[in-house]
């Protein structure tokens, strides 16, 4: 319901704002009544759309996402156009020049138009993959050049009936040829049987040294309502089981060991670590323990995990997150995300130690990724 709220909020900055500058400075100057009567059906259908998702709760949760999508499509192409006419017409009269800003505003809303589009119809399944790499004098030798391959954030729920996307990202994962692929979390959206559909196709994700995983927020089920505390641990395990039954190593606050000849490096799992209201159940000096004075990679899907507990607390030198989604929107490399993660893409280096976070695979609320396209990320390890 909160969502369905700050939702509606945005809607009313982004879409009626725009359609009453827009209705203002060019749409009552047609002479049709009825023309500008009709500009108002599209943006009074979307109100009333989500006014109904409001009423009905969880029962057309499904299909909100689509709306979304919709309202997107309709309404950034309406702010940009609201947003260069104001600033084309301030520029006229401070330059005493006539400037066609109805024109110029068009063009730019239906290029806006078509790139929303993009992200809604191609975006979500625009993978790409990443190749960084990670340089630490504290590496073993014989792993100068380990390749590790990154996914996070799949999200299994919403690719419902859409295995062949997830079949094409396994396939771009497998040619990696990656030495160990690690997943970062929030494998589901909530519930376990969400990811069976998709299991057979994950189950070929394969690397020299295996596939390892942790849990997200997600994955522990606090998004949708349980009859109780004991239904909900249950649907937890079950998807612990399920990842297990397709090969994966699940690392609940433990650590596995990684070894080339003589040497070795620890590959270190802990539960999500988040700020209130994500939850909290790492515990990193239980996965550390037996791991000292060796090379270490952590698993923790929020990335505000490093500066909390990670940087001052351990001697980790590298941490693979997740999370963020860059908020599934980025524009010239400006993502909201941001504001709110202070870490929210790529790496980040502070005194030889790392942290990467990956924007995910998948998505979640709705069905859209723009700029922030979904990754695969592959790092390689030097020494």
């Amino acid at each position: 319901m909160m969502i369905l709220l700050r939702v509606l909020i945005l809607f009313l900055v982004l879409l009626l704002l725009p359609d009453w500058y827009i209705y203002r400075s060019y749409i009552r100057r047609l002479k049709n009544n009825k023309m500008r009567r009709l500009y108002w059906l599209p943006s009074v259908v979307l109100l009333a759309g989500l006014l109904v998702f409001i009423a009905a709760g969880e029962a057309l949760h499904g299909c909100l996402g689509i709306y979304l999508v919709v309202a997107l499509c309709l309404s950034v192409p309406k702010a940009v156009f609201a947003l260069l006419s104001l600033f084309l017409k301030g520029a006229g009269r401070l330059f005493r020049i006539q400037i066609p800003h109805g024109w110029i505003s068009s063009f730019a809303a239906f290029a806006t138009f078509a790139y929303v589009l993009f992200g809604a119809v191609e975006g979500k399944e625009f993978f790409q993959v990443k190749e960084v790499e990670f340089v630490s004098p504290d590496l073993p030798e014989a792993f100068d050049g380990y390749r590790i391959l990154q996914l996070s954030d799949i999200h299994s729920g919403s690719w419902k009936g859409n295995g062949e996307a997830i079949r094409r990202a396994v396939e771009i994962c497998n040619q990696q040829k990656a030495d160990a692929i690690v997943f970062t979390g929030d494998l589901v959206n909530s519930r376990a049987s969400e990811l069976p559909e998709f299991m057979p196709l994950l189950s070929d994700l394969k690397a020299d040294d295996g596939v390892f995983s942790i849990v997200g927020n997600h994955d522990y089920g606090t998004y949708v309502h349980w009859n109780s505390d004991a239904e909900r641990e249950a649907n937890f395990q079950k998807l612990i089981a399920e990842e297990k039954q397709m090969g994966w190593d699940v690392l609940l606050n433990e650590h596995r060991i990684l070894r080339r000849g003589n040497d070795s490096i620890a590959l270190v799992g802990v539960e999500n670590s988040g700020n209130p209201p994500f939850p909290d159940y790492a515990d990193l000096p239980r996965a550390l323990k037996g791991t000292e004075g060796l090379f270490k990679v952590l698993l923790s899907h929020d990335p505000t995990h490093w500066r909390r507990s990670v940087l001052p607390e351990t001697d980790i030198q590298l941490m693979l997150s997740g999370h963020t989604h860059d908020m599934q929107v980025s524009v010239f490399g400006f993502s909201a995300s941001q504001f709110v993660y202070p870490e929210h893409r790529g790496m980040y280096l502070e005194e030889g130690r790392g942290l990467y976070v990956n924007v995910g695979l998948g998505f979640v609320l709705f069905p859209f990724r723009l700029g922030s396209w979904p990754e695969i990320t592959v790092i390689t390890l030097r020494r």
